[in-house]
């Protein structure tokens, strides 16, 4: 069982590597999200809305003194990048459904034998 405890402190330090990849890649998937917003879905679903309100940018959409361009733009990228990242955790959380079995305690004989006396004594 030994092997065990050297496993789990390993997975531990794996997961600081992994952490740190993740950072990185993070990095660089918000910037293809934030070009996939603004360049693919923003025109495809907010088009009507823009030329409606007759303007060429979404930066450009306010509501008297409300500029909420950004901020819509701000919220369907969080969207995408939410359930993205929802999907892929999904995804590695099926892969990852190997437990680790769980340290089995150790009876005492001595406890054990002062059970079996005190059940002796009951009777």
């Amino acid at each position: 069982m030994n092997w065990i405890k050297e496993f789990r402190a390993f997975a531990i330090k794996g997961n600081v590597i992994e952490l740190s990849v993740a950072v990185v890649i993070g990095a660089a998937f918000s910037s293809i999200i934030n070009s996939l917003v603004s360049d693919i879905i923003t025109p495809l679903i907010l088009t009507p809305a823009i030329e409606a309100a007759g303007v060429a940018d979404i930066d450009k959409l306010s509501w008297g003194a409300v500029k909420y361009g950004k901020s819509l733009a701000a919220i369907i990228q969080f969207v995408l990048i939410s359930l993205v990242l929802f999907a892929i955790i999904k995804a590695i959380n099926k892969v990852n459904l190997v437990d680790v079995p769980k340290e089995e305690k150790k009876k005492d004989p001595q406890v054990e034998l002062l059970k079996e006396i005190r059940d002796l004594l009951k009777k």
